[in-house]
């Protein structure tokens, strides 16, 4: 039997319910927006109205108002019989409850404690909220809700349904006999090339399958509409040092244009609890949230980790250094959703989240962030930035801090691109340090002849400011953290408007520059040869062991063909350049994948 829930006939989902949410519910509008929709949400809808087509793929940053507009077209969808039941897919339990509340103000009723036993929802509902992995344990359930009535089905975070195959497969399923569906994403969908389910993928100009949006509200736009803040990127460098699985003692600069397994080794050291480079970033972080609270007093800051153990670390660090205890959000905790809202309402300085707050989580009072991952997916990347961009009220800015490397800094100053996913197309570049791929590594080949004897350890780490990314401009220059040098730039103002960040830093960026100039130079003591002809051997060394386990030859092998190609005696006669020029050579091969 179907269940269809009662209405007066004079009431209409479209009317004052609906046109009276805020544009992003569930957080007053954004200065300047005072208007029920806001210009992107009505054009989208029109757009919508013109055709109703039974798929439709909207893409907006986040903090933009995608639920609100999917709750305005659902409404005006049941207000005119072209639907009688709402599925609302999400990608975390959270969510479950962020979406009833927000369709409550709307004037629709969707129950998020369905669970796949109950076969059914209540009549009073229009709907329920589940998410993907509940759909994915009983597809059937939701295909008989499915076509039970006539359906429109949201799909949250599209992407999500791509995440396995089963999954897709389950979605497809489920959903496949909708009347309507709606299929919402805030990212540049997936890193990987996994179909997403009910996306249409036409061929570009190079003959690449990419996904066919109907209407997107990217970033840079929204950013001209004061729909959301800048945000400023604070990103610091320093000398790392670590031994490898093999033994060989590494020394490295964060940030310097060496080979993968040089940065990458180099980035895992800076994120190290026990190491200086992260104490020291988080500290600069802190004081810049104490800066932004002076203008808005509940803005928060949240650190996103790499796993568990590192946030509770990173938790403890916070502690030490603002005298509060931060709330700790972890994916498998069941308060995990309580003390993010409880985060979200209060005035708490700090939050330490590892993936649970990387999406669609809304705490619009976040203002400062430390990216404290190793994941540089830009799927992942744009997720975690979109915690930080909701706007409040004129002026906020955000300011995120994080590790000077290549892939981080690129993304940083691609913020404002619009990605497509494409389904032709190689991954690798995209992961070059990925959580579950650094995982995986740290297990070891098992084509291994020998088990690594030793295992990767970070040893030591330094932080220095680098420089401050703001699109695709650059400020600032290498300078010792806490010194004024950087307090130009983390002291700048919390409220300040979007037009005005970039002179703002074009001024401190010089005053920076002169105070430099002026200084007298340091009269720094040479380091012994001796120091240096180790660390250049150590490091030559190191980079032998890389490309012999690669190739599966013994390391005599390498030396051999480094000294064949460079020249010069056997490395305990060589000089400092020789060691260097096979330095070279040895980095070059492994660019090259040899």
């Amino acid at each position: 039997m179907t269940s269809q829930p009662q209405t007066r006939s004079d009431e209409h989902f479209g009317s004052w319910a609906a046109d009276h949410l805020p544009p992003n519910y569930p957080e007053r509008a954004a200065w300047g927006t005072a208007q029920p929709l806001r210009a992107w949400q009505q054009e989208a809808l029109e757009q919508y109205f013109r055709t109703e087509p039974r798929d439709f793929l909207a893409a907006a940053t986040p903090g933009a108002g995608k639920t609100t507009f999917a709750l305005r077209l659902a409404s005006e969808l049941l207000r005119r019989g072209a639907v009688h039941r709402l599925t609302v897919v999400a990608p975390t339990e959270h969510l479950k409850q962020q979406w009833a509340d927000a369709a409550h103000r709307a004037g629709i009723r969707l129950d998020p404690d369905f669970a796949n036993g109950d076969g059914d929802y209540p009549r009073q509902y229009h709907g329920v909220v589940v998410t993907y992995a509940q759909v994915a344990a009983r597809a059937s359930v939701h295909e008989r809700i499915t076509r039970s009535a006539p359906s429109l089905v949201i799909l949250d975070e599209v992407h999500h349904a791509g995440d396995a195959l089963s999954w897709g497969d389950a979605v497809l399923e489920a959903f496949g006999p909708a009347t309507r569906r709606l299929s919402l994403t805030g990212t540049p969908f997936r890193s990987d090339t996994s179909p997403i389910p009910f996306v249409e993928y036409v061929r570009d100009e190079r003959g690449v399958r990419v996904s066919r949006t109907d209407y997107a509200y990217g970033y840079e736009h929204a950013l001209k509409d004061s729909v959301v803040r800048p945000v400023v990127f604070m990103a610091y460098a320093g000398t790392m040092q670590w031994r490898t699985s093999m033994g060989d003692e590494m020394k490295a600069t964060l940030g310097h244009g060496d080979t993968k397994d040089i940065t990458n080794g180099a980035w895992r050291t800076a994120l190290d609890p026990g190491g200086a480079w992260i104490q020291q970033v988080l500290k600069s972080a802190d004081v810049r949230l104490t800066h932004v609270r002076e203008r808005v007093p509940d803005a928060g800051g949240l650190v996103i980790a790499t796993d568990q153990a590192q946030a509770r670390q990173y938790a403890q660090i916070l502690r030490g250094i603002s005298g509060q205890e931060p709330t700790v959000v972890l994916s498998d905790d069941a308060g995990a959703s309580d003390r993010i809202g409880a985060f979200a309402k209060g005035d708490a300085r700090w939050m330490v989240a590892v993936r649970m707050v990387s999406e669609g989580v809304d705490v619009p009072r976040l203002a400062v962030g430390v990216y404290a991952t190793s994941s540089a997916t830009p799927l992942f990347f744009a997720q975690v930035i979109g915690r930080f961009v909701r706007s409040r009220a004129r002026g906020e800015i955000a300011t995120v801090f994080l590790p000077s490397v290549p892939p981080l800094l690129t993304l940083a100053a691609e913020l404002e691109r619009q990605r497509d996913h494409a389904l032709d197309k190689e991954t690798d570049d995209e992961q070059l340090l990925d959580d579950d791929l650094m995982a995986a590594a740290e297990q070891g080949d098992r084509d291994d002849r020998e088990p690594a004897p030793f295992t990767w350890e970070p040893l030591e780490s330094s932080a220095t400011f680098d420089k401050v990314l703001f699109g695709e401009l650059e400020f600032g220059q290498l300078v010792e953290p806490a010194s004024e040098e950087e307090l130009d730039f983390i002291g700048i103002p919390g409220l300040l408007d979007a037009e005005d960040v970039s002179e703002l830093l074009k001024r401190r960026h010089a005053r920076q520059a002169a105070r430099i100039r002026e200084r007298p130079p340091a009269e720094a003591a040479p380091e012994p040869l001796y120091r240096n002809m180790r660390e250049e051997r150590q490091l030559l060394n190191s980079l032998v062991a890389i490309v012999a386990k690669r190739r599966g030859e013994a390391h005599a092998l390498v030396h051999a063909e480094s000294r064949r190609v460079c020249g010069g005696p056997p490395v305990a006669q060589a000089s400092m350049q020789q060691l260097r020029d096979r330095i070279h050579y040895l980095r070059k091969v492994m660019d090259r994948g040899r």
